[in-house]
């Protein structure tokens, strides 16, 4: 009763272990870079995602003596694809004896199975008198909601072309680092502040920084964000941010599956949705965000990193760029 079965074709990792693979390796992948703290992955990602645990919260429950060993097998199953790439972190982690919740420490510490000393969020910064605020977008929808909520806020939103001397620079990029987009729009890096679009700002709001941003225009930026009492996060320089590479990497994987024809694009998305708790399918999730969006931040992730892990799949471009359903199936070729 309430269940439902669903096929694949024999693989590794079934279906849930295998789309599953991106949620978990990319937010190792953003630790290896030194991007932020585990707490603010998770954070970010339940928070302005709506995942029922982060990716780092999930080792711990499930433990590292059983999901790394999973992740290598996979990895060395599919002949060392980039996209399944192991971190060295959790190897480290597992020869120590940090596997998790069961041992009493992973990436968080507990006691009797329950989070102690629990990462508290990053303390907002009390900054008396906030700079002018000039925003750059790629596009007008992104320009619009984010120029409403600013006013919200009390921000004083410039409206010239370029910045003026005294600006805090806010960039909503897609797929890029601060650095790149401080170049992009041709703003001072050292007053440079990127918001992910992506995200639905009512809920939360990440910020990320360029190597050069300085301390008081970070201290504005977070201070009048979370004015409202919105949660926020801020993190170092980053392709994507993170939810934007989180998302674009499960989508890019479940187009893989069923262009490999793993499993159909209905028993894909209802398998993960069911099986791995995520709020929505990946390929519908993926449509709800757009395929050409997802693209975008895939090409340009590729270009800056050189990374054959984050290559856009020919299921996702194929449809971006004909403006098809992420769900449009292939033809049927017997007459």
């Amino acid at each position: 009763m309430g269940h439902r079965g669903i096929r694949a074709k024999d693989t590794p990792g079934f279906i849930i272990n295998h789309a599953g693979r991106a949620y978990s390796t990319e937010a190792l992948q953003i630790l290896k870079e030194g991007v932020t703290e585990p707490a603010e992955v998770d954070r970010i990602l339940r928070e302005g995602m709506g995942f029922r645990m982060g990716p780092l919260e999930l080792f711990d429950l499930t433990a590292l003596d059983v999901s790394h060993p999973v992740i290598e097998s996979i990895y060395n199953q599919f002949y060392q694809e980039p996209r399944y790439r192991p971190a060295a972190l959790t190897r480290q982690m597992l020869e120590a004896g940090y596997v998790g919740r069961k041992v009493g420490r992973g990436f968080y510490r507990y006691a009797n199975g329950q989070m102690i000393d629990a990462p508290q969020a990053q303390a907002v910064p009390v900054v008396e008198a906030l700079p002018p605020v000039w925003l750059g977008t790629e596009s007008d929808t992104d320009r619009s909601s984010l120029s409403a909520m600013l006013e919200r806020l009390g921000a004083q939103v410039e409206q010239g072309a370029t910045p003026s001397d005294a600006a805090l620079c806010l960039l909503a990029p897609y797929g890029l680092d601060a650095t790149s987009a401080a170049q992009r729009f041709a703003t001072d890096p050292t007053r440079t502040v990127c918001i992910d679009p992506l995200l639905d700002c009512t809920r939360y709001r990440t910020l990320m920084l360029t190597p050069a941003t300085r301390v008081d225009m970070r201290n504005a930026a977070h201070s009048l964000l979370a004015r409202d009492g919105v949660g926020v996060s801020v993190i170092n320089d980053s392709v994507g941010f993170v939810a934007q590479r989180v998302l674009a990497m499960i989508v890019n994987l479940a187009g893989d599956i069923v262009q490999q024809r793993i499993a159909s694009v209905e028993d894909l998305d209802e398998g993960v949705r069911r099986g791995l708790g995520y709020p929505q399918g990946p390929l519908a999730w993926g449509d709800s965000v757009g395929a050409r969006r997802l693209l975008t931040i895939l090409e340009r992730m590729t270009e800056l990193t050189g990374d054959p892990r984050y290559r856009p799949g020919p299921w996702l471009r194929r449809r971006a760029t004909l403006g098809l359903s992420l769900c449009h199936p292939e033809p049927t070729l017997n007459p």
